[in-house]
Order: C-alpha cells, then structure tokens, then sequence
C-alpha cells in the first residue's frame, strides 16, 4: 500500500471528452489523483493558484492561448509544478520550444495507457518524461550541432557541474541532487543555469541525453 499522499494532477485540454478519459484512466491508480480540469489556458493559469497540483497534464494545440504560451505563463508565474505537454505534435520545433519554456516532459497522445501512467508516475517524481520516438528526434538535434564546440564545452565544465549533469542524467529533481551531493537547492540551481549555458542546451532533458553521449 502506497504511504505517500497521491499525485495530485490538473487536466488541461479543450475537449471534454479527452479530459474524462484521462480522469477514468489516472483515477483508477491508487497513487495519482485527478484534481481538477480546464479547456483553456486560462483557467488553467486560475486553478493552479486555487489547486495548487504536483503535475499539470497540458495539451498544446488549444484555441486561444495554446499550450506553449499557457506553459510560458505557468512558468512566469513561478508554478513549481511539474509540466507535461501532452500532444498529437511530434514536430522537432513543437518538442524543442516546449522544453526550453521549461516543460518537464513531452507524451504523444497516442501512446499505451499504460505507458502514460508509468510515465506520469516517473514524472511527479522528478525524472523525464518523453515518449521514446521524441527522445530520437531530441538527440539527432543535439548531434546535429558542432561536436567541437560541444568537446570545447565538456573541458570548459566544472568537476560539480558534471557531477551534477550525471545525476539530471538519472532523472533526479534539484532537490534530490542538492541531498545527494550534500549542497544547497539554490547552488543546484546555479550550477544547472551555468552547465545549460555552458553546453548551449535548452533544458534539463536535452542535457540528460546531451549527458548520456558525452559523459563517461
């Protein structure tokens, strides 16, 4: 039995019937708890402040504010949760934009029920979520960039701003990291800022695959 209180989750998708098959589907595990929905950007941005979620489920093609800007804004207003984009879009340009307006993941709607939830699950708990054809298209970009400049950026880092690229590339949380290597939230927070500029990526996801090919 699961001691820890469930994972509160906000559904934001402007049709109704999508949104109650997310419900059923995410209710029916003991551990995740839908806690609320909207059709627009909007009143996502006004239940966030009133429901306060672990994880927001975004769809991206909305009518209106559409789900990068609704994600900016999240963003803006320093919602902590964790952010989702939930799509048909497997555009490298949709994937790439969301990740740098700070979403925590990326899931293409027609993927496994079961791969969603297991997926929602990993993300509450701070590691990446990326359906796995996404994660191809992520590291073709990242290759696609010079690999001298990238060489010239792995000699350029510090020996705790590769500790702390190896265990973003574990999928661990800033607070996970900050326990583990025994130093402040904050100073994770200032080396992830320094080795995303250093590397020129655009968030923690890239650099976890960015990580996973050029760290040893």
């Amino acid at each position: 039995m699961n001691e820890q209180a469930p994972i509160r989750i906000l559904l934001v998708d402007d049709h109704p019937l999508m949104r109650r098959g997310m419900r059923d589907l995410l209710a029916m595990e003991d551990d995740l708890q839908p806690v609320g929905e909207a059709g627009t950007g909007e009143e996502a941005l006004r239940l966030v402040d009133e429901l306060d979620p672990d994880l927001i489920l975004l769809d991206l093609n909305m009518p209106g504010m559409d789900g990068l800007e609704t994600l900016q804004r999240l963003r803006e207003a320093k919602v902590d949760a964790r952010i989702i984009l939930f799509t048909v879009s497997d555009d490298q340009s949709h994937v790439l934009e969301a990740l740098r307006q700070g979403a925590d993941g990326y899931l293409l709607k027609d993927m496994d029920p079961e791969q969603l939830v297991e997926q929602v699950r990993a993300a509450a708990n701070g590691k990446l979520a990326l359906t796995p054809e996404l994660t191809l298209i992520l590291a073709q970009a990242i290759r696609e960039r010079p690999s001298n400049a990238s060489q010239n950026a792995n000699a350029s880092l510090t020996k705790r701003e590769k500790d702390v690229l190896r265990l973003i590339a574990k999928g661990l949380s800033n607070k996970m990291i900050a326990r583990k290597l025994g130093i402040t939230e904050g100073t994770v927070k200032v080396h992830v800022k320094n080795l995303l500029h250093s590397l020129r990526l655009r968030s923690r996801v890239e650099a976890a695959i960015w990580a996973t090919e050029h760290l040893r």
